[in-house]
């Protein structure tokens, strides 16, 4: 039954009032602007955690909003900088320009990249779908020299993803390990979320065997035991892994344990005009939060 009520629930998502799911996405999203979302850093920072700050929105099809983009994470450098926060950024590639060539993201990329070495900061180069796998990764192979400033993101349900933490020549590299959100064929993608699991805990071990400093991005609490069980066993260091998680998203007691345990927690912060996409999708993600958020409106 339960099954059943979600489905419905699915499919009326998109039909909620874009007025109602502002009002909700308070909840996920750091505001429209850059000023509350600097506000939010700030009182996470405050409230020990650290920060990485995205702008949301993907696939630009122009230069020109490419670039725009890109003048907009320069500017957040600055601020950043300015106020001494602990938060760093992320960005998608096909953000910045990747769909209108490599060439147009790597400008784009280095130039990000340089002020994040000006300020001594770090820029997250996030994984997008399959089709961009190799480039991002290249990319970042590329600045092997800057990996204190330069990291991107490993999927746990890509079939490839241990060989490819193991093809990494800096001990140093800096990523985060999440398990991967796009649809992807089962040719290249595992589908069973067990087996997803258990190759997570895979590449997280040969990760920490390699040296590499892991961003551990995920809210399946019963993946989260398993990854305290490996770091207990392996006695893994503080400096080399750090909690990444979602602003908004529940944690059922996790975020407290972390802190408790000292372990760095960072907050993926989004904001941006782009808000309402990115709502629906935690929405969907949620059938029990979406539930409440229907049943409210009916009520109305």
């Amino acid at each position: 039954m339960n099954k059943v009520i979600n489905f419905l629930i699915l499919k009326f998502i998109p039909l909620i009032p874009i007025s109602i799911v502002r009002k909700f996405s308070g909840r996920y999203v750091a505001g429209d602007n850059k000023d509350t979302a600097i506000n939010v850093v700030k009182e996470l920072n405050k409230q020990g955690f650290s920060a990485t700050i995205d702008i949301l929105g993907e696939h630009v099809a122009t230069i020109e909003k490419a670039t725009h983009i890109t003048q907009d994470y320069l500017q957040l450098f600055n601020i950043l900088n300015e106020n001494k926060l602990d938060c760093n950024i992320s960005i998608k590639p096909s953000h910045i320009g990747l769909d209108l060539g490599v060439d147009t993201f790597t400008q784009n990329a280095n130039s990000l990249l340089y002020k994040a070495k000006e300020y001594d900061n770090f820029l997250r180069i996030d994984m997008e779908s399959s089709k961009v796998t190799d480039t991002t990764i290249n990319y970042v192979k590329s600045k092997s020299e800057d990996t204190k400033h330069v990291g991107t993101v490993f999927q746990a349900y890509l079939h490839r993803t241990l060989n490819d933490i193991q093809s990494l020549s800096s001990p140093t590299i800096n990523y985060r390990l999440c398990k991967g959100i796009y649809k992807e064929d089962e040719s290249i993608a595992i589908q069973d979320r067990k087996a997803i699991n258990t190759n997570f805990i895979e590449i997280l071990k040969k990760g920490f065997e390699l040296g590499h400093f892991i961003g551990i991005a995920t809210h399946d609490l019963l993946l989260l035991e398993d990854i305290y069980s490996l770091i207990e066993a392996k006695n893994i260091p503080t400096s080399q892994f750090e909690f990444q998680v979602l602003y908004g998203v529940p944690m059922g007691g996790w975020l407290e344990k972390h802190l408790k345990n000292n372990y760095q927690v960072r907050v993926y912060v989004p904001f941006g005009p782009e808000w309402y996409d990115y709502s629906i999708r935690r929405l969907q993600e949620n059938p029990n939060i979406a539930h409440y958020v229907l049943g409210n409106l009916f009520k109305r």
